[in-house]
């Protein structure tokens, strides 16, 4: 467990890909839950928090950053509180396919589950039963891939069938800083699909025609909680952290080419 900061109140961690935040029933591998538990001495409950072990937000299993830990009960309740009423400020960096046109935008759309699959999806036409989201993203830089690198991959790691499906979608990309206003499970993945341009690597959200490119050249989902801004509830004071884009996903970005600042 990566500790960047740590006081009496809070200490905020840097997650990386692949672990998972909450136990549960199913989850047989460690937790990031089981060791903050240890760290914090909450066998017994005796913080108050020992259920939750101090987390009042999560991220996804392959998604890696930031993510603030509550060490007391008046934290705890402090910190949920602010996330309730929105006044958590997150920023998150995507590399998605496609080349997006705005260099911002804000996408206002209902998500519900959908399947049996724990998957997200858009509610169309205005339908009820679904849970209303806001995010807004800046377009930070678009690239590409070298045309040489690009014919290499193909070769290597795709069927005949699906080059010219590849050949249309998967030579350009978009780099983007993501502002997620609300908190919704898959939030990110989901609306960046919604306007056609899913993020790198997403297992769950990527076509399957782009899932085995992606992960020959991108070990796993392109998508890094990289500043956390809130109130430390001990001093009042508004506090930020920032997380660098990690090696992995630096190295996959070694692929591409910029083609606009």
């Amino acid at each position: 467990m990566k500790i960047i900061f740590e006081n009496d109140q809070f200490l905020v961690i840097d997650k990386p890909s692949g672990l998972i935040v909450n136990r549960s029933e199913t989850i047989q591998e460690e937790t990031l839950q089981d060791q903050i538990s240890k760290y914090l001495n909450l066998g017994n409950n005796n913080l108050g928090i020992g259920d939750r072990a101090g987390i009042v937000h999560r991220l996804d299993k392959e998604t890696s950053g930031l993510l603030v830990i509550a060490k007391t009960e008046t934290s705890f309740e402090n910190l949920q509180n602010q996330f309730v009423q929105r006044q958590v400020k997150k920023k998150y960096l995507a590399l998605v396919h496609g080349k997006v046109a705005k260099d911002h935008g804000s996408i206002e759309v209902s998500l519900q589950r959908v399947g049996k699959f724990g998957k997200f999806g858009v509610l169309k036409n205005r339908q009820t039963g679904g849970r209303e989201s806001t995010t807004e993203y800046d377009l930070i830089k678009q690239l590409r891939f070298d045309d040489r690198q690009f014919e290499r991959l193909l070769l290597k790691n795709i069927s005949k069938s699906r080059i010219n499906y590849l050949n249309v979608n998967a030579h350009d990309y978009s780099f983007l800083k993501v502002l997620p206003k609300t908190g919704r499970t898959h939030q990110i993945r989901v609306v960046l699909k919604h306007i056609g341009h899913p993020i790198v690597s997403d297992l769950i959200y990527a076509p399957n025609k782009l899932l085995k490119f992606d992960l020959a050249w991108c070990p796993r989902l392109f998508l890094h909680a990289a500043r956390l801004e809130f109130r430390d509830s001990g001093s009042g004071k508004i506090v930020s952290f920032e997380s660098r884009l990690p090696n992995d996903l630096k190295n996959a970005m070694l692929n591409l080419l910029e083609t606009r600042n």
